[in-house]
Parts: C-alpha cells; structure tokens; sequence
C-alpha cells in the first residue's frame, strides 16, 4: 500500500496536478445497488455527464481486456476505477475486476468507490484484490439529516430499511467500514454530495469525524438536482466554497470533480472523455436494488 502523498501525485483524482496530467478509467461492472439515494438516477446512455450513468454494462473478463484497449488510446492512464453504475460492493462483480485487473497490469493503481454499505465485511477481500485507494459517499453522519437523502437501505438479510432505521444503518456501516480499510493501509476519500438546504450546514461534521477514523481527503460534490430532489437548486459557488472552507479545517479538500461517468476514461483536467470509442455496442438493462 502506497501513503497519499505518493498516491496523490499520479492518482488524477487526490492530486490537483495529477488531475491535469494522468488518466483514469472506470469500468461500468457493478450491476445493482443496495440504497436509494433521492439524488440518484441511475441510466444507460452515452450522452450524459453524471455519475450513475454508463453505456453498458461489463463482465469482468470484458473490463480487462477494456483496460487493454484503453491503454493504446490514452497512454497516461495510471489508475483503473469501479464506480458503479450501481454499488461495487451489492455484488463480487468489483472485486473479482480487481484480482484481474491487478494481476495483469500491477503498475496501475486499484480504486473502488462505494457507498459503504457493506464496507467493513468486504475489506479483507478488497484488500486482497489490491484496491490501493478507496471512496466512500458518506452524505451525512446523522440519521436526521439522513433520512432526507437516503430513502431506503437493503440490508445483508434483503431488509428493506427506510426512515431513520435505514439511515442508522448506513452511517454505522459506513464508519466502522472507514475505520477498518483505513486500518488494513487503503487510502481513504470521502466524496459527499452537497444537498442544500439538508446537509450543507453538516459538512464540516463528516470531514470531522471521518478524518478521526483516517480518511485523507474530502470531494464535495454539488448536487445535481434530479430524481426525487429535483425540486431543489444546486448549490450556490459561494456554499461551496465555504464549505470547502470549514471542511478544510479537517481533510483536505479536492476541488476537481468532473461528475464523473461509471464508463469515463481519459485525462479528466483535459476535459477528455474517450469512453465513446473503447465501446462499439449499447446494452440496455435494468438496474436492480437487493
């Protein structure tokens, strides 16, 4: 395991200079989630510039030889990302990627992104995998404000949870999950989508207390106003910033987030997104929660 410092330079989403010099790529494996944020529409299409979104879905064994083809049209490639389009940890699509991914193209940096569900079981065999860096989604800390975001969780028995029960849930799996991957050496970022008007007087609680369990880094991503929040505006640069500011008192704060795509691929400070030509097919599917 590297420390972030040294991640953070060739790692386009920790390091502000990176971000303008190397490439990522996101493998659309992930199939199905086991929340339902009220921000989240997830969907199949090659247009849209979100997360959530991709144009098809991959098999593991198609998500290597993906990496191949990547490499040839961006060279400056140095980490290899799951982000979705569901969650990577719902199902073993991620980690299964990773062993894959890692054994033939050790020099890339592993990346997973999740919402920290089932976080803390998982994180031996995350590690295994070799995933060096890790996001979790953590949207709120407590179960008040939680509630307003999340509108259910499926637990490992295939509960539905909703209200502050599921809220509860999820803020306890997410931090015991921080803590222990933290522990077992993988760099920690916290990405947390700033929801005005419910959480955006919270923020500086999440940097808070997740750099007391040894999370890294902070994104704060503005929200994008849709699904069951889009009666809401997205936040003002002015909150951002300030909460940027008071986030930044704890963590700190990476101020590049390009709303990435579960199939993005490029240089993201480049504006380039070269997911259109790895892909000569469009699957359509349905996603799943459970």
């Amino acid at each position: 395991m590297g420390n972030f410092s040294h991640l953070a330079k060739t790692h386009p989403c920790l390091g502000g200079e990176a971000h303008f010099k190397y490439g990522r790529i996101h493998l659309p494996v992930s199939p199905s989630c086991n929340i339902q944020c009220k921000f989240c529409k997830r969907g199949f299409n090659k247009s849209e510039i979100r997360p959530g979104v991709s144009s098809l879905l991959l098999t593991p064994e198609e998500a290597v030889k993906t990496v191949r083809k990547a490499l040839t049209l961006c060279p400056e490639i140095s980490v290899v990302g799951i982000a979705g389009p569901g969650d990577t940890l719902a199902t073993d699509h991620a980690i299964e990627t990773f062993r894959l991914v890692k054994k033939e193209f050790p020099h890339l940096i592993n990346c997973l992104s999740t919402n920290g569900l089932r976080l803390a079981e998982k994180a031996e065999k995350i590690v295994e995998a070799g995933v060096e860096t890790i996001t979790v989604t953590v949207n709120a800390i407590d179960p008040k404000i939680q509630k307003d975001i999340c509108s259910f969780v499926i637990d490992e028995n295939g509960n539905k949870l909703e209200g502050e029960e599921g809220a509860r849930k999820l803020i306890d799996a997410q931090l015991k999950g921080i803590k222990k991957i933290s522990e077992l050496g993988v760099i920690v970022k916290i990405n947390s989508v700033l929801i005005p008007g419910i959480n955006d007087k919270h923020i500086k609680e999440i940097a808070r207390v997740t750099k007391e369990l040894g999370a890294s880094i902070l994104n704060i991503i503005p929200l994008i106003p849709q699904n069951e929040l889009s009666h809401l505006e997205a936040p003002s640069c002015l909150m951002l910033d300030n909460c940027r500011g008071e986030a930044g008192e704890y963590l700190d704060v990476f101020r590049h987030c390009k709303h990435c795509r579960a199939d993005a691929c490029g240089v993201p400070g480049k504006n380039q997104d070269i997911h259109g030509q790895l892909y000569d097919k469009e699957v359509v599917e349905t996603f799943s929660h459970g």
